[in-house]
């Protein structure tokens, strides 16, 4: 019996949605060739190409756009009929991504409350990228920057996004200026990503004319925080996530100045969502809630 490449089809409809066979790999778990591998297999057994390789990104023919119709709707419809099948039997599964600064301060280590509370529910936690939303990827739960606006879907605040600038104490020993925007101005500036962050503090500071261009850009979040609390330098940091952090003292807020005022971190789920996802969502919004409360007082600001 000629059985269809089901590996290769989810594979396909991956890199079908993302138009990037990276990105397929990066929510499949494995590397840009074995997605490439498994598309070729599968167009060797349609006898049809489905994309348009190109040097720098693909394009669906139009095999590949009729093949993405029915794939994407059949791995949602197997998907739903699987995690109906085990909440019959029982055991609900629940898929949450979360994007690694949430992740490793508060998602995870309180997980373990979450799973005592609620052994039939089956746990799947995974990364996610900051603009991810709730139709890109198979989880059920995504905890992200900013709001989805997407029809059906509902979108629960759990931090403000605001920046301000924090150092070590072992850094802020070492000088005597960092009081100020002008004494943080000429400090060792420990950028996230890019260095637009702290062109946006200083404009707010009102010191636009700044130069930002010294200290190092780290692309995970996760290492600029390890290098701040390390006493490499001043970086600007969401408050509000480092509340573990600052209320140990492993970090100190140096300026009342803040940016991204308008911004924060949400859960998102679907406006239809699972018993488990309601649960979780509930849940973790009472273990952020909590923590806040549990402050003994406001943040010192030196």
């Amino acid at each position: 019996m000629d059985y269809i490449p089901l590996n290769a089809v989810r594979a396909f409809e991956a890199a079908a949605r993302h138009l990037s066979f990276s990105a397929a790999g990066e929510e499949l778990h494995v590397t840009h060739p074995a997605i490439s591998h498994q598309i070729r297999r599968l167009e060797e057994w349609l006898g049809v190409s489905l994309f348009h390789r190109d040097a720098r990104k693909v394009r669906l023919t139009e095999a590949g756009v009729i093949l993405q119709a029915s794939a994407s709707g059949a791995l949602a419809e197997l998907g739903a009929t699987c995690r109906r099948i085990r909440r019959n039997a029982g055991l609900e599964t629940l898929s949450v991504g979360c994007i690694p600064s949430i992740a490793s301060r508060w998602l995870v280590p309180r997980l373990s409350d979450f799973t005592a509370r609620h052994p039939g529910i089956g746990m799947r936690v995974a990364y996610a990228k900051a603009d991810e939303r709730l139709g890109d990827g198979q989880n059920d739960v995504l905890i992200t920057l900013g709001a989805d606006p997407s029809p059906d879907v509902t979108s629960l605040k759990l931090f403000s996004r605001f920046n301000r600038p924090v150092c070590s104490p072992h850094y802020l020993a070492g000088s005597k200026h960092l009081r100020t925007p002008a004494g943080i101005a000429v400090a060792d500036l420990l950028h996230d990503e890019t260095r637009q962050g702290w062109r946006e503090w200083f404009l707010e500071a009102g010191l636009p004319g700044v130069d930002v261009g010294n200290g190092p850009v780290f692309a995970d979040f996760n290492i600029l925080a390890t290098a701040v609390i390390a006493g490499h330098g001043v970086a600007l940091c969401p408050v509000e996530v480092f509340r573990d952090e600052l209320r140990r003292g492993d970090l100190i807020v140096l300026s009342e100045v803040a940016t991204n005022r308008d911004k924060g971190y949400f859960l998102t789920m679907s406006a239809q969502a699972s018993p488990a996802a309601l649960k979780f969502a509930d849940w973790f919004r009472q273990e952020v809630s909590a923590d806040k409360q549990s402050q003994a007082g406001p943040i010192d600001i030196t």
